[in-house]
């Protein structure tokens, strides 16, 4: 049996939830500070505060180590944002993203028990934003950045991975990855089939796509074709950023021209990964026993009604509907495993460690609508915990 917690609401439809109880459960916001030590007479005062404290600054000063022990920093993620690519929302700003990033410290909180601080910028310059990252440096553990556009994200991501000593992580791409590839994983299981020969098509060439199609190479997988809004990702192509060009070069093997009705040809799994739908006459040209997950939210590229009318094994990205592809299912045990292994940085190898310990949660439970566990499910976190911790000790970063 899983272990999942509140089960009968993990397919609750959204259009039984009413706008009241939505907004009351976002009154005053999401978050607050608790204690961790007493303030309950003036002795306790001392010792938390002045002169007492004095004493462990004084430590700190002589022994900056000494501040992942006397502080929270050390397990401490900050959850960064800019407001540029929220959700389905795109744009808003870091004021109308914050509920977001709130309720992102809200799941690291309930799956992982890590304290998480959401900070918005309001500022969309690269160099602002990773300058103001590093000179924050002190006051947290780990990076969690969040709803950042791309391509923006990808040099942003890279330049604060390489100045800071702590695991830093853009969950847009890469947990959204591990998610994808543990689902593939177990899709390709449950049809007893080796993933690594699986023609893959992935519509997006944002961060989302672009993490998914690095993580699926990664794993073995070697036919991944990648469609952007002018069609097939590909060297032929003059009109592509630094980012995909290079995501060309890896791509693609059979060299393919075109769009999406090219590239569906015959596939056997298509990843949503866009804004965009996609007709389902191209849906009907995969190949049989095909693979769909079209995980745009709220809206699936294909309604997963009709994607079931030509496939076998649809995943989402909702709720209501049998396997979600849920980012919250990666990034609490990926940051708690990098956090308990003193990981100064989140690799690939943790990445698909943290993939595998999803898909093992439920390997003895697989089925066409069980490929991968329920968000709620309370072995997911401990296990990618363990994995990614295990991972980062294997590859010397711990």
């Amino acid at each position: 049996m899983s272990s999942v917690t509140d089960a009968p609401n993990a397919t609750a439809n959204l259009s039984e939830i009413t706008h009241d109880e939505i907004f009351a459960g976002h009154l005053g916001g999401k978050l607050s500070v608790e204690l961790s030590a007493p303030l309950d007479s003036q002795r306790d005062l001392s010792i938390a505060y002045t002169p007492g404290v004095a004493q462990v600054s004084r430590a700190i000063h002589a022994d900056a180590e000494l501040a992942k022990r006397y502080t929270w920093t050390d397990r401490l993620v900050a959850v960064v944002s800019d407001g540029t690519a929220v959700l389905g929302l795109g744009d808003i700003g870091p004021r109308a993203s914050l509920p977001v990033m709130e309720g992102k410290a809200a799941l690291f909180k309930k799956f992982a028990g890590l304290n998480s601080i959401p900070i918005v910028l309001d500022t969309k310059d690269v160099d602002e934003i990773v300058e103001t990252v590093i000179r924050l440096r002190h006051s947290f553990g780990a990076v969690n950045l969040e709803d950042i556009s791309a391509p923006r994200c990808f040099e942003i991501e890279k330049r604060i991975i390489e100045a800071l000593d702590c695991p830093v992580m853009h969950d847009d791409q890469h947990g959204t990855a591990i998610v994808v590839l543990a689902a593939l994983e177990g899709a390709a299981a449950v049809q007893k089939r080796d993933m690594s020969g699986l023609k893959v098509v992935i519509s997006g060439a944002g961060a989302a796509g672009v993490a998914c199609s690095n993580i699926l190479l990664a794993a073995g997988v070697s036919d991944v074709v990648v469609l952007d809004s002018k069609g097939i990702v590909s060297t032929d192509r003059t009109d592509l950023n630094s980012v995909k060009a290079e995501l060309a070069g890896r791509t693609n093997p059979r060299g393919l021209s075109g769009g999406a009705a090219q590239a569906l040809a015959g596939a056997d799994v298509f990843m949503g990964l866009s804004a965009g739908t996609i007709a389902e006459e191209l849906i009907a040209s995969m190949a049989p026993e095909a693979i769909v997950f079209a995980m745009s939210n709220p809206d699936p590229e294909i309604h997963p009604e009709v994607a079931h009318k030509y496939a076998a094994i649809v995943a989402t990205g909702r709720s209501d509907f049998p396997n979600q592809i849920n980012n919250v299912l990666a990034f609490p045990g990926v940051f708690k495993g990098a956090l308990d292994a003193g990981a100064r940085r989140i690799t690939e190898g943790m990445k698909v460690a943290a993939a595998k310990a999803i898909f093992g949660v439920v390997a003895d439970e697989l089925a066409a609508d069980k490929i991968i566990p329920s968000p709620l499910d309370t072995r997911v976190a401990p296990a990618v915990a363990e994995a990614v911790a295990a991972a980062a000790r294997a590859e010397g970063v711990a």
